[in-house]
């Protein structure tokens, strides 16, 4: 009678260790391409921190003739303190979000719309029309100033929020990169969905728009930062304090004995926190949206 052997199973492989993807080569040319990109991140990121340094700095400090990262007198947080007391920070940010959403919600719904008719509804003088867009691009904003004034005065929208937000809203770029995004989505998907029975604001709502999440998110994030950072038209367009944005408040805030560096630092750094904020939680959608440049395969 033969007596059974007993043989070691083969231990089974993972299928990351059967399918074992190359590793990328670092070639000379990569790290000089990271060394550059690491010194140009460097050369931004003295600016800011200086400007950092200098709001934790006492007055006497910031404005000493001699330039020191480590003040002789120590850090401190009375800029932050002397510009909370002279200014309401709260209501003014508070101001400059709520406006912002606004202007960049009305911008999406109105690009995307216009966009989406240049792209895929041929009507007459479609050409002329998307060579106003083109051109209107290049106007300086500052040159529109006082026709708009003018416009939102017979309106009689000045000192109020919709005087802010409604000369904001028009934004002829980003007609032109929605545009340029929609035109590759494949016509076939929409052919297949009026083959369904589906209507026209149906296909835009529930194929353009899902599609077209990443550039949407990218010109959200754009739209929302410029109309933050506007300090121009905000300045001009209102005079009621319940109604200053942030960065046209910080300015009634400088005092009258000369320039105060570090609160002036601390006010710059106030207003850019925000900002900074936005682009950490929504640095991914950035980054795709101005990478994407179409569908994959189209």
């Amino acid at each position: 009678m033969a007596t059974p052997t007993l043989t070691r199973p083969t231990p089974r492989t993972s299928t990351s260790e059967r399918i074992r993807r190359p590793r990328k080569k670092m070639t000379a040319g990569k790290i000089a391409a990271l060394v550059v990109a690491a010194f140009i991140a460097v050369l931004w990121m003295i600016p800011f921190a200086w400007a950092t340094a200098t709001a934790f700095k006492t007055e006497t400090d910031a404005a000493a003739p001699k330039v020191s990262w480590m003040p002789p007198s120590g850090f401190t947080a009375e800029a932050f303190v002397k510009v909370f007391q002279d200014g309401n920070i709260p209501l003014w940010t508070w101001n400059s979000f709520y406006t912002s959403a606004a202007i960049t919600a009305i911008t999406l719904v109105i690009s995307a719309l216009v966009a989406y008719a240049l792209s895929r509804i041929d009507f007459k003088g479609k050409k002329v029309l998307m060579t106003v867009i083109i051109a209107s691009i290049i106007i300086p904003p500052p040159v529109l100033i006082i026709p708009l004034f003018y416009q939102m005065l017979a309106l009689h929208l000045i000192d109020t929020s919709w005087a802010i937000i409604l000369p904001q809203v028009i934004h002829p770029a980003m007609v032109f990169v929605l545009k340029k995004f929609f035109d590759q989505i494949p016509r076939e998907l929409e052919e297949a969905a009026v083959m369904d029975g589906a209507s026209r604001l149906r296909i835009f709502t529930q194929i353009i728009l899902p599609l077209s999440q990443p550039i949407l998110a990218a010109v959200a994030i754009f739209v929302f930062i410029g109309a933050w950072n506007n300090f121009l038209w905000p300045f001009i367009a209102t005079n009621d304090g319940a109604l200053l944005t942030l960065p046209v408040g910080l300015q009634t805030i400088k005092s009258a004995y000369g320039i105060q560096y570090a609160q002036n630092m601390a006010s710059a750094l106030l207003a850019a926190l925000p900002l900074i904020l936005v682009f950490l939680l929504f640095q991914r959608q950035i980054i795709k949206g101005v990478a994407t440049t179409g569908l994959a395969g189209t």
